[in-house]
């Protein structure tokens, strides 16, 4: 395996660094997640079109870059150094990777030019904040009762004449308020039978309400999807293998997941390093105090270790539950300690460093916890049997 970067990769990163410096300052950050989106359209647009992103992952026969997860994962890892609000997590890292992998042709050749271009924004919506059990990040997707299991709660699915009709709710949908295109997972087929589908629900359908949530992290809208018999259209001809593209795609998930994490930790870091510079205490800067540097230390090996578990899962997505785990650790370490370091200034609400605490806390809970995706990742590779370290 080369590890190492292309000159196109560099050039991605180089770029959209250069772009979000200028388009996606913490006074940006503020100002976008306080519109009705949660993000602002005209950067959106222009990450589009100049660079590509949506789609950069994407087959260019659907009008995508044709680039790999790796290039999608390197371009997260600066989107996550600003914290820049926008849909590509829930569009292009979410919702395109299903659509590509269990859509009818004609639904690929429908949706994916648009969503490649920017111009349509779709996201996942399952049922009861099961996103990581659902992603195969903290559970087996094919397990368990997530999607309502043909009892109450969850989204249940029934045939009709005309196709099918959706009813139920789910919360801590990505961006589920500004979405144009919802893929909904719904039970069917009754407790005997059960098996979870997805379904096409576009945003002005009859039955469908959206409610954007209060939520820690601002620069992650979430929002309650309810369906009222709700029309929607099933995904693919014969999706009989939707747990396994679930799990195909949380692998990619927790692989961009990680990277972002990534950025984030490495621009929290280095704002504490600057702050501890220039903030002086009995006459001398703070950061020349031993104490003080061993805290950095510490902190910068740790992030270096997470950002090389990142850049491996890059390269082979199947560690990114592993990736994702380490690098939410670190950023929860890093984050918590940039508060600590910058002192008074550092516990008021309004300092930037709050938000990316909140964005370690945030995503900790919707993709984790830490240790259940180590838990996963050690089930997966059939470290234990029966409770026993497997040799």
């Amino acid at each position: 395996m080369d590890a190492a970067f292309t000159a196109e990769q560099d050039e991605i990163r180089r770029t959209l660094r250069e772009l979000l410096a200028k388009r996606s300052s913490p006074g940006d950050v503020r100002a976008a997640v306080a519109t009705a989106d949660g993000y602002d359209p005209a950067l959106w647009a222009q990450l589009s079109e100049r660079l590509g992103l949506p789609g950069l992952a994407l087959p260019e026969a659907y009008g995508g870059v044709g680039c790999t997860p790796a290039d999608l994962a390197l371009a997260a890892e600066e989107t996550g150094r600003a914290l820049t609000p926008s849909p590509l997590l829930a569009t292009s890292v979410l919702a395109a990777p299903l659509i590509a992998a269990l859509g009818a042709e004609a639904q690929r050749a429908a949706l994916l030019p648009p969503i490649a271009a920017g111009t349509l924004t779709a996201t996942l919506a399952v049922p009861g904040g099961h996103l990581a059990t659902a992603l195969g990040l903290t559970g087996d997707p094919a397990e368990g009762q997530w999607a309502g299991g043909g009892r109450a709660g969850g989204v249940q699915a029934r045939p009709v004449r005309d196709g099918w009709q959706l009813y139920g709710e789910a919360a801590q949908v990505l961006d589920g308020h500004s979405a144009d295109l919802l893929l909904v997972a719904a039970h069917t087929g009754g407790f005997a039978r059960s098996r979870t589908l997805l379904f096409l629900v576009r945003a002005d359908t009859p039955g469908l309400g959206r409610q954007r949530q209060t939520a820690l992290d601002v620069t992650r809208p979430q929002a309650t999807v309810e369906l009222r018999d709700c029309p929607g259209e099933l995904l693919g001809t014969d999706p009989a293998d939707v747990p396994g593209a679930l799990a195909a795609t949380g692998r990619t998930v927790a692989t961009v997941l990680a990277a972002e994490s990534v950025g984030a930790a490495a621009a929290a870091l280095e704002r504490t390093v600057e702050y501890v510079r220039t903030r002086e205490q009995f006459g001398r800067p703070i950061g020349s105090f031993q104490a003080v540097k061993h805290r950095l230390a510490d902190l910068y090996v740790q992030l270096q270790a997470a950002r090389s578990a990142a850049y491996y899962a890059a390269w082979d997505p199947d560690a990114g539950g592993l990736a994702l785990a380490q690098a939410l650790e670190a950023l929860r370490t890093v984050t918590g300690e940039a508060i600590q370091l910058h002192g008074g200034i550092g516990f008021t609400w309004e300092h930037e460093a709050h938000l990316y605490f909140k964005r370690a806390a945030a995503d900790e809970l919707l993709f984790g916890p830490v240790h259940r995706l180590r838990a996963r990742a050690a089930e997966e590779a059939g470290l234990f049997a029966d409770g026993v370290v497997a040799p």
